[in-house]
């Protein structure tokens, strides 16, 4: 046994790991809701810490299902009305304090940092955290006459913070198309195309080398939805079982939500953890930790980059007192490509597949389990670490459209409790000069980015972002007119010269020049 006499015995340690999942169809399939997939995944996370410790759970932190992530979406099945009490008293803990995080990929990790330094101020000594989906199931027994009712009700105060949408979209963005993901992802890829001054196949091929290893590190883990491994060219390859979506996306490269995952962590401080009995080869210590918001979308000076994002990984780095360099394990959020590419390329990380960015295997490959993803990222990365001792792992979670990131550095190797400088960083952040832009765009301009949007019966609906030739600001419009999509569709459309009018319903492109 390892010995830590000198540790502050405030100091915050993950010293428990635990993941659930099913597919229907297979073996062991028992049609689990969320609340039963986060507590399954729950009870692992005590039992992984030797200790029984379910009656000394102080906090419980839950991680927003989709369904619950924006306002009016139904719920098929049902649901808790109070998700993180539910949970709890699954595994038999009875917390004061009950927190429902708002929503958005970055919760996972920001969850662990608020509270590792919660249990550090001393406002707590236990804390369980965990997350879950179970959208495969919801969406395959909806209109069954056998479905599952998943509604219960748990009493008890619940801290709800909402949803947490503020900055992450608009009307005047939804009225022009950019309400989805892979649109606005879609965006930010096809303006580092052109950066890196790339063509479409050049482009396409890298996307490919990227995520082709992700697929072999999904294929061999348990809990992967999507457990197959696939080459790069087979990944970015237009078919009718991988259409496009979003120029330049193709379905196998984009998030998969359609999954039954459930992932925990249980975060306690040394004291409890000796009090408890956890023994010290279960303790992983956060070295280092960020949380940070980029500016809004249209707001941002360059829409092929997030530097708010590198910041935070950086930051965390920093804190721990190593670079990318020395890193054993790294899980970049891994929604679209650029969401991976934009870390490496701000930490010089390659991004032809020669370096594992992943220990899941990804969201589109693993699974994307809402809002709940890097719960599984971060309990992955403490079991490699036991298995490493000293060596150290890199968890990036990303929430909106590349908006949220939140970072950490972890380790076996004891360290005391390191406050982070989110604070001030996000207030440079804030100070970055926001581009003007024009809500009502007439006139002559040129395309800064842009993408098409793929529907299922053929349709498709361009997106562009372009700045006006007459005063430099910006303009988001929409196109549907067949001359306008050939000319996004062709080699090289950033830089090309197109007319926008204004209408009732919108700013659209009027001809191209």
């Amino acid at each position: 046994m390892m010995a830590f006499p000198e540790i502050n015995p405030r100091t915050p340690v993950l010293v428990g790991a635990g993941q659930a999942s099913e597919r229907i169809g297979e073996p062991g399939y028992l049609r689990r809701s969320p609340v039963e997939l986060a507590a399954a995944a729950a009870r692992e996370a005590i039992t992984d810490s030797g200790a029984d410790v379910a009656a000394d759970i102080d906090t419980v932190a839950g991680v927003r299902q989709f369904e619950i992530s924006v306002p009016g979406v139904p719920a098929p099945l049902g649901r808790s009305n109070n998700y993180p009490r539910s949970v709890a008293g699954r595994v038999g803990a009875a917390p004061r304090r009950a927190i429902l995080e708002v929503a958005g990929g970055q919760g996972p990790q920001h969850l662990v940092n608020e509270l590792a330094a919660a249990i550090a101020a001393g406002t707590a000594e236990v804390a369980l955290l965990f997350g879950s989906e179970a959208i495969s199931t919801v969406r395959h027994w909806a209109a069954s006459e056998d479905r599952p009712d998943f509604s219960e009700t748990a009493d008890g105060d619940l801290e709800d913070r909402g949803y947490g949408l503020e900055g992450l979209g608009s009307a005047f963005e939804a009225a022009h198309g950019l309400t989805d993901a892979p649109s606005q992802y879609a965006l930010f890829e096809n303006a580092r195309r052109a950066r890196l001054a790339q063509t479409r196949q050049e482009y396409a091929a890298g996307m490919g080398a990227l995520f082709a290893p992700f697929t072999k590190v999904a294929a061999a883990n348990p809990h992967a939805a999507a457990p197959t491994e696939r080459g790069a060219a087979e990944l970015v390859t237009p078919s009718e079982r991988n259409r496009v979506i979003a120029d330049p996306y193709t379905r196998y490269i984009v998030a998969r939500e359609k999954v039954n995952q459930g992932a925990a962590v249980l975060l306690t401080s040394v004291a409890a953890a000796r009090r408890l009995g956890v023994s010290e080869d279960r303790w992983v210590f956060l070295h280092g930790h960020t949380d940070l918001r980029e500016r809004a979308l249209l707001d941002r000076a360059d829409l092929s980059a997030a530097p708010a994002a590198v910041l935070a990984v950086t930051h965390a780095l920093d804190l721990a007192g190593i670079d990318a360099a020395d890193l054993a394990a790294i899980d970049l959020y891994s929604c679209f490509p650029i969401a991976v590419t934009n870390v490496c390329d701000g930490l010089g990380l390659p991004v032809d597949g020669s370096r594992e960015l992943t220990v899941t295997g990804g969201l589109p490959f693993f699974g994307g389990a809402g809002n709940n993803y890097s719960m599984h990222a971060i309990a992955e990365t403490a079991h490699r670490l036991r298995a490493m001792p000293g060596a150290y792992g890199l968890v990036g979670a990303n929430g909106g459209a590349l908006s949220k990131y939140s970072a950490g550095v972890y380790s076996t190797t004891p360290t005391g409790w390191r406050p982070d400088e989110s604070e001030r960083l996000q207030a440079e952040i804030d100070a970055w000069a926001a581009v003007e832009q024009a809500g009502q765009a007439d006139g002559w301009g040129t395309i800064e980015t842009y993408t098409v949007k793929h529907r299922r019966d053929g349709r498709r609906t361009g997106i562009v972002v372009g700045r006006l030739a007459a005063d430099g600001r910006r303009f988001l419009a929409m196109a549907d007119d067949d001359e306008t999509l050939e000319l996004l569709g062709a080699d090289e459309p950033v830089g090309a010269r197109i007319r926008v009018r204004s209408t009732a319903s919108g700013v659209n492109v009027a001809g191209i020049g």
